[in-house]
């Protein structure tokens, strides 16, 4: 049986992103741009939670979050989803402004996100962005997360691949998410099922950290 990616790991970083809801632009559309053309933002809420095993056990500890301004506009199904709208992010600070901090409460650790495909090109997009890499550099790699979307597929054979559908299956209290998302709020959840799934506690019994 081959090693888990998470095993002899003391720390994980789970992590949701909100965006504006617009498409990322293609890597060709990008260079094709005329020159000097500032790419919009993309990102606009980041929640982080750090995972810590203890033993046989986990514990969640200290979390990060911002908003940031991404200087684009919102689209308007996405405000239906999260619920932040534009006021909301005018005195927010630009992503380049929370790069660093973003990198060093992230450290070398391994990411856990759900559907991390998005999380990644969101990242790697606003790093290029905002001059930090290069345009189709990537910042962060496939091989830096752990998808529960993925782990869920395993444990769950053909089941939908959503967030709260894996949370119902895994008997996790997602009701504060019925409302509207949000960046920590779903970064949570998905440490809570990645927990129960790694640990095989998929029912409705006792609680997921110690």
């Amino acid at each position: 049986m081959s090693m888990q990616p998470w095993e002899g790991r003391d720390r994980l970083v789970a992590i949701d992103i909100e965006t504006t809801g617009r498409r990322l632009p293609s890597l060709q559309d990008i260079r094709k741009a005329p020159k000097g053309l500032r790419q919009p933002g993309i990102i606009i809420e980041i929640g982080c939670l750090e995972i810590i095993r203890e033993g046989q056990a986990w514990r969640k500890a200290r979390s990060w979050e911002t908003r940031v301004n991404p200087d684009a506009p919102l689209h308007p199904d996405a405000i239906k989803v999260h619920g932040i709208r534009p006021a909301d992010l005018k005195a927010a600070p630009r992503f380049s402004e929370v790069a660093d901090a973003l990198l060093a409460f992230l450290g070398e650790d391994l990411l856990v996100a759900h559907a991390y495909e998005n999380e990644m090109d969101f990242l790697n997009y606003e790093f290029a962005r905002c001059g930090r890499a290069a345009w189709g550099a990537d910042t962060f790699s496939a091989d830096r997360f752990i998808c529960t979307k993925e782990m869920s597929h395993a444990v769950f054979p053909g089941a939908s691949g959503s967030l709260d559908a894996l949370c119902d299956r895994l008997w996790l209290d997602r009701s504060d998410r019925f409302a509207h998302h949000g960046a920590l709020l779903d970064a949570d959840l998905t440490a809570d099922a990645f927990v129960k799934m790694a640990l095989g506690d998929t029912g409705p019994r006792g609680a997921v950290f110690e």
